[in-house]
C-alpha cells in the first residue's frame, strides 16, 4: 500500500513531524517515531505495532504488503527527519500497553536518567544481558527518536516499564526484594561482594545521582571500585557494570 506525497504540508507528514517534536503529543496519540533503515528492519521483525513507513525516493526496503508506505522526495524527507544526514526512512509505531511493575531480583531502577543517549544505551545493554528495567520519575521519554535510536531496537523487543519510586519501593518491600543504590559514600559496599542478583539496584541521574529520599530508604549502598582520582562514571557505563555483575549470580 504505497502512496506518493510531495507536499510538506500533508497532514500525515505533519503528524510525523509533531510526533518527533512533542512527548505530550506522543503520549496522547499513543504513537512514536523511529528513523533509519536499520531500525526499520528491527521494527519489522519485532514491533507488532508498526503502522506507517515514510521512505525517500530510491530507498528500497522489504516490508509487509499490508503496511502503509508513503514515498516522498529527498527534500521532503530532509524537512521531516531529525537527522543531519537522513537515511531515507522514518516509521511510526503504536506504543505497547503499559506493563505493570513487577519487582524481581536482579533488576534496575532508573532514577532521573535524562540523557536520551544514556537511557537508550542502558535499554540496549539490558536487552543484551536480559535484565529487567523500570523507569522512575524524571527519566527521558523512552519513545523519543533519540532513545529509540540509541536503544538499537530494544524498545521493540522488551517491555518498557514506567513507575513511581513510591510504587516501586512498596512493591519491592512486599516481595522481600532489597533495594541497593549506587553511591559514593564511606558506607558503600564494593558491588562485587553484594548479591546483586537478589536486589533491585537504583542508578541515579547524570548530574545529581540518586535522590536523597531513595538513598535514605535503600537497604544497601553500593560502589563501583575505581581509581581514587575518578569521581564518577557515565550513567550508562555504571549501569552496564552493575548489570554485568548481576549476571554473575
Amino acid at each position: 500500500m504505497e502512496q506518493r506525497i510531495t507536499s510538506r504540508k500533508n497532514p500525515q507528514l505533519q503528524m510525523v513531524k509533531k510526533l518527533l517534536a512533542s512527548r505530550k503529543f506522543r503520549e496522547e496519540a499513543g504513537l512514536f517515531v523511529g528513523d533509519g533503515t536499520k531500525l526499520l528492519q528491527e521494527a519489522v521483525r519485532f514491533c507488532s505495532g508498526l503502522e506507517l513507513v515514510v521512505l525517500s525516493d530510491g530507498v528500497e526496503m522489504q516490508l509487509p504488503d499490508a503496511l502503509r508506505v508513503i514515498r516522498v522526495p529527498e527534500d521532503v524527507m530532509e524537512s521531516l527527519s531529525p537527522m543531519a544526514a537522513p537515511q531515507g526512512a522514518l516509521f511510526v509505531c503504536r506504543m505497547p500497553k503499559q506493563t505493570q511493575f513487577c519487582p524481581r531480583g536482579g533488576m534496575l531502577l532508573l532514577d532521573g536518567i535524562q540523557d536520551p543517549g544514556n537511557l537508550g544505551t542502558i535499554l540496549r545493554t539490558a536487552d543484551a544481558l536480559d535484565v529487567p528495567v523500570a523507569l522512575l520519575e524524571g527519566c527521558a521519554d523512552p519513545y523519543s527518536h533519540k532513545v529509540v535510536r540509541a536503544s538499537m531496537g530494544a524498545v521493540f523487543r522488551r517491555d518498557t516499564i514506567q513507575t513511581s519510586w513510591e510504587q516501586a519501593a512498596a512493591a519491592c518491600k512486599d516481595a522481600g526484594i532489597p533495594i541497593g543504590v549506587t553511591a559514593l559514600s564511606s558506607r558503600a559496599q564494593d558491588l562485587r561482594r553484594a548479591p546483586l542478583h537478589t536486589m533491585a539496584v537504583v542508578i541515579g541521574s547524570e548530574g545529581q545521582g540518586v535522590r536523597r529520599e531513595i538513598l535514605d530508604a535503600a537497604d544497601r549502598e553500593l560502589i563501583i571500585p575505581m581509581n581514587p582520582h575518578c569521581e564518577s562514571l557515565n550513567a550508562a557505563i555504571a549501569a552496564a557494570i552493575v548489570m554485568w555483575q548481576m549476571a554473575q549470580g
